[in-house]
């Protein structure tokens, strides 16, 4: 994490930190500021970890959508240790192409912006593109290489450690930012806000619809196993953060061609006319915090939470393995009636799932500007809810959860009984 952190204060080559602070503070930011949140401020700074491991993510998710939709890569992943592999290998070939393509974007966006700039401040030329693109692609390599070896070496998955990371890394210079600017009413709000959420996201990220199953007597080898009584937990919140990811992606994008169009006539010393005045009624109604963007944002958090959660929740599969392993539903008979039940139980859990993460990406827009307080990207934002704050606890959660049972496995008491309580 050492090497991390330093990396994120390293930046890419001829960086134009004044017009790069421009660009941000200006209303053109728009998607660039949330982005910034999980690099840990690294976009800010162009440093040469400014795409972060989001290519990497992306890729995982692709290629999770082919499992469904072809049957060579679910097969694949059946294939035990050799399958896992040959899926890790080509995610990270899909990342490395993704990752080109989007620091050539980036390249090019902050060329045009006059953050890089070449020597004695002009243009940086095809050499200077070239570099940047290198540079930002070697910064996110190093990301995976080092998720890798978190993953390994650690106690939980290395990429959902990094993006914890970034975001713990920016948060006390936000923190101190809206202490500067807020009043003392307002910092005790949010800091009571931010409790009430995290209380409230541990309570439903924790909480799952115990199916009760029932495993018939069968042989194993000389002996007979007898019937014995387990549970099928489904999670409330299975789908995580992906479905606002995607959703705020989609919701901001409009308000940001917008944005960066009023910013290019402003530049020309256009400020009126049908262009400019659709442009900057379009950076209104889809603008964080608007009533249209709100139920947007909503509606799409739903859609994709059912889109991802039957992605990498297969109930026929789930079914069929229930059906081999001797297990069965009471009052259910094994095979479609037990796959119609789940999915049906799964629909509902799903549906209180979704109302959770709209809720919770909702809050990130509306208690800053309930509060009065500015910087829908700052740690105003950050506390109280949207993607940050779940991935903050849900990776906390799960480092806490991992430790605990390595000591066990080492004859240790776990940290939850150390403290004097029954259970973590």
């Amino acid at each position: 994490m050492c090497a991390y952190v330093l990396a994120l204060h390293i930046p890419v080559p001829n960086v134009d930190q004044d017009a790069l602070n421009t660009l941000f503070n200006s209303d053109a930011a728009g998607i660039l500021g949330f982005l910034d949140i999980f690099g840990g401020g690294a976009l800010s700074r162009l440093s040469i970890l400014a795409l972060g491991i989001m290519p990497y993510i992306t890729s995982s998710i692709v290629f999770q959508i082919l499992t469904i939709a072809f049957p060579y890569f679910k097969e694949l992943q059946r294939e035990g240790e050799y399958g896992r592999r040959k899926m890790a290998q080509w995610t990270r070939w899909a990342a490395i192409g993704l990752t080109v393509i989007q620091a050539s974007v980036a390249a090019k966006a902050f060329i045009e912006f006059k953050a890089i700039t070449g020597p004695g401040g002009g243009h940086p030329g095809a050499i200077g593109f070239i570099e940047t693109v290198m540079t930002l692609t070697a910064g996110t390599m190093f990301l995976i290489w080092l998720g890798e070896q978190i993953t390994e070496k650690g106690v939980g998955n290395g990429i959902s450690f990094i993006i914890f990371a970034g975001i713990v890394a920016a948060l006390p210079q936000q923190m101190w930012q809206t202490i500067q600017t807020a009043e003392w009413y307002q910092v005790l709000a949010l800091i009571a806000a931010f409790v009430a959420t995290v209380v409230f996201i541990i309570f439903v990220t924790q909480g799952e619809r115990r199916i009760p199953v029932k495993y018939a007597p069968r042989q194993a080898g000389r002996r007979m196993v007898q019937a014995q009584r387990s549970h099928l937990p489904l999670k409330m919140a299975a789908a995580g953060v992906i479905p606002i990811i995607f959703a705020v992606s989609i919701v901001l994008f409009p308000g940001q061609i917008a944005a960066w169009y009023l910013k290019n006539l402003q530049g020309q010393n256009i400020n009126d006319g049908t262009g400019y005045r659709i442009a900057e009624w379009i950076g209104n109604v889809f603008g964080p915090g608007s009533i249209v963007a709100s139920l947007l944002y909503a509606l799409l958090v739903m859609g994709f939470t059912y889109f991802y959660t039957a992605v990498i929740f297969d109930v026929r599969e789930l079914s069929d393995n229930l059906k081999k392993y001797g297990g069965q539903i009471q009052g259910y008979a094994p095979g479609r009636p037990t796959q119609l039940y789940i999915d049906k139980v799964l629909t509902r859990i799903t549906f209180a799932g979704g109302l959770f993460l709209a809720f919770i990406a909702l809050t990130q827009w509306w208690v800053p500007t309930l509060l009065g307080l500015q910087g829908a990207s700052g740690a105003s934002a950050t506390l109280v809810g949207g993607t940050s704050l779940l991935i903050v606890v849900g990776v906390a959660l799960e480092i806490m959860q991992n430790l605990d049972q390595q000591l066990k496995m080492r004859q240790y008491e776990g940290f939850a009984k150390q403290m004097g309580k029954g259970r973590l």
